[in-house]
């Protein structure tokens, strides 16, 4: 696990990841996206489903709105050819001036 950066709320963030084998990016099997938010509720998002985006070999990423504040997980899961995951979190603050 890694801890990920601050944001402020309201805003629209891109989160990636990258898949490879040997050094090589490599595309797995299939590719899962969970992110879970300060509540607990965890969403799932697939490649399969068009809910992720491919931007490259190996290479996918999501754009997520955090609508609170808080500690954010995302967590990337790819099986088969590019097994792997990674699990990284962000933390999302109150503006000060709205």
């Amino acid at each position: 696990m890694s801890s990920g950066h601050t944001y402020l709320e309201g805003g629209a963030i891109r989160v990636q990841a990258t898949f490879a084998v040997g050094g090589v990016n490599t595309d797995p099997t299939t590719v899962t996206l969970k992110v879970k938010s300060p509540d607990g509720s965890v969403s799932t998002y697939t490649y399969e489903l068009g809910e992720v985006t491919k931007s490259a070999e190996g290479i996918y990423n999501k754009e997520i709105t955090p609508n609170a504040v808080g500690k954010w997980w995302y967590r990337w899961i790819g099986t088969g050819t590019a097994a792997g995951v990674a699990e990284t979190s962000i933390t999302i603050l109150a503006s000060q001036i709205d």
